[in-house]
């Protein structure tokens, strides 16, 4: 998302600088100026003058902060995700949310977490879809099972129990013991699975197929190769892969992750459970089983998926971007 935000703004003639420490990864095609410091952290003295300041992670608010306070710009703070509720050092991130009250966010959901908690309410930015996703109407072409497609990631030396994957991985299975004749597939970072023990090991059990898309153009076609895609996420401010799916026209069956609520509609677009209930294999079974509400849950999504755009949410953060430098702003 910061790459799609970045990119758009500089598209509309703004100068961005994106301050990077020395040893931070690049794996996305950005258009604006990069500012690589010569430290493994960020100081306030790597912060070129501005007008606004963005920071985007708990660890970068406070320098981010300070050098506000020096005279370097206005400083907002982009939440693309409640640090608070699922990773550590809690006890650093959560009173990071009281240094500004000009706070962007992604959901309505994340925006009353933040107000319940902070008493203060963000403004929403909305999660965009890149045009490179789109249906491109080859599943009857495949001749293929019914493709049953869910994101899998590296959980070595990471932080995604939110993402609930051994609850995915033990639904599939039911839904592969009661219809044998589906196709299981995972979808991975190659960064992410060339170097994940767990993730290769599942491969080589020979249940499941593993797809490592190098670019959206892959990822795009491996969607639309997917008849129902899962997700089993409980905690997302934004949730953006069941989206994309919907824009590729799979039909969702999902778990309520917050800001899934976006644009999940049980019984509408989607099947959406939540975590309680446990009934994310019968909703995929229920799928797979009822061929007309599987296409027009996916006719609907794809309908709904289109006022999601990168585009739109550019504009909606300069607009806010603007409010906040004129003081228009309720916190």
């Amino acid at each position: 998302m910061l790459v799609e935000l970045t990119n758009g703004l500089t598209a509309l003639g703004h100068q961005v600088i994106i301050v990077m420490p020395v040893h931070g990864d690049i794996s996305y095609d950005i258009h604006s100026t990069l500012h690589r410091t010569d430290h493994t952290v960020l100081r306030e003295s790597d912060f070129p003058a501005s007008d606004i300041i963005v920071s985007n992670f708990y660890t970068t608010v406070p320098v981010s902060e300070e050098a506000s306070r020096s005279g370097k710009g206005l400083h907002i703070r982009l939440s693309l995700c409640y640090e608070p509720l699922f990773l550590p050092e809690n006890h650093v991130s959560f009173p990071s949310y009281n240094t500004t009250s000009r706070l962007l966010v992604l959901s309505e959901w994340q925006r009353d977490i933040i107000a319940l908690n902070h008493g203060i309410t963000g403004s929403i930015v909305p999660v965009g879809i890149s045009t490179v996703f789109r249906n491109r109407h080859i599943r009857h072409n495949l001749q293929e099972p019914v493709n049953i497609t869910a994101i899998l990631r590296k959980v070595e030396n990471g932080f995604s129990w939110h993402r609930e994957q051994e609850y995915l991985i033990s639904q599939l299975d039911i839904v592969k013991q009661n219809l044998p004749h589906v196709n299981i597939n995972f979808i991975s970072p190659p960064d992410e699975f060339y170097t994940s023990e767990s993730l290769q090991q599942l491969k080589a059990g020979g249940k499941y197929r593993f797809f490592t898309p190098l670019n959206d153009e892959e990822l795009n076609y491996h969607y639309n190769c997917a008849d129902i895609f899962v997700s089993s996420s409980i905690f997302d401010s934004g949730s953006l892969p069941g989206l994309e799916a919907m824009r590729c026209g799979a039909a969702l069956a999902t778990v309520y992750s917050g800001g899934n609520m976006e644009y999940a509609r049980h019984e509408t677009n989607c099947l959406l459970s939540f975590r309680y209930e446990n009934r994310l294999a019968g909703d995929v079974i229920r799928l797979v089983q009822d061929h007309a509400l599987r296409i027009r849950l996916a006719s609907q999504g794809e309908v709904d998926s289109n006022r999601w755009t990168w585009e739109s949410s550019v504009r909606i953060m300069e607009q806010t971007i603007h409010n906040f430098m004129q003081g228009n702003y309720t916190h």
